[in-house]
């Protein structure tokens, strides 16, 4: 099957719109993932957001009795006991910090991975926008990065780029993916998720991923980057 490759294949259950996380629908949106996917199981089954009409019991009862049924061993799970969480998905970027105070921590001491989202800050990290042009084609992101701050803080990165690397310097997308990597330690099994509109931004996102850390004075620049909208990012908690 694909687990034996490096390709891993998840999916996931989304309380938006006429969808919940009710044992039903979790049911429903799982088998409808796997017959869309045309595979028999996935390695990873997000709960994408909470859904608060639902008692958490439910929705973790539906999620374990879908484990016992689609792993291929199910003698992990004890007699009546509950499949623990192995991964915490979150919005991750160099402007957007603040599970690095409360959550990572809290990951740590229950044995979590962190897999990052979003690390381009829905395209506003690549440089190719400008804050006072509104009327034009906009990443969606709504008013969540949109800020003055943030576009001083992308100038700021942009300045630092160009005063340690000269003529050679990376691109915005390229320097963002280098600094997304070295925060999330390897040991604990952390990743970043990249996204993509074709083949060749895979690559090149891939490419930059692998190219190594970035200089300490870019990093230092980074990090004044972030103190400077530290107050107008959202929680990680806030549905995104």
């Amino acid at each position: 099957g694909h687990s034996a490759s490096n390709v891993k294949i998840a999916t996931k259950a989304n309380p938006v719109g006429e969808n919940s996380l009710k044992p039903d629908c979790v049911r429903f949106q799982l088998e409808t993932s796997l017959k869309r996917l045309q595979c028999p199981r996935v390695d990873l089954f997000y709960l994408h957001l909470p859904d608060h009409s639902t008692p958490v019991e439910e929705t973790l009862r539906a999620c374990h009795q879908l484990h016992q049924e689609v792993a291929e061993i199910c003698t992990l799970c004890k007699s009546n006991g509950w499949i623990m969480p192995t991964v915490y998905q979150g919005v991750y970027n160099a402007l957007t910090r603040r599970v690095e105070t409360e959550l990572f921590p809290c990951l740590r001491h229950f044995g979590l991975r962190f897999y990052a989202y979003n690390p381009l800050a829905g395209a506003l990290l690549t440089g190719k926008y400008e804050y006072e042009v509104k009327d034009g084609k906009q990443p969606f992101t709504g008013n969540r990065y949109w800020k003055e701050p943030h576009f001083q803080a992308i100038a700021m990165m942009e300045k630092a780029l160009q005063a340690a690397y000269g003529p050679s310097a990376p691109s915005m997308t390229s320097a963002v993916l280098r600094w997304d990597v070295p925060p999330l330690p390897g040991a604990h099994g952390d990743a970043v998720i990249l996204g993509m509109s074709n083949l060749e931004q895979l690559a090149q996102n891939l490419a930059a991923a692998e190219e190594g850390p970035l200089e300490p004075a870019v990093v230092q620049a980074f990090d004044e980057a972030w103190n400077l909208v530290a107050e107008e990012s959202p929680n990680y908690f806030i549905y995104f």
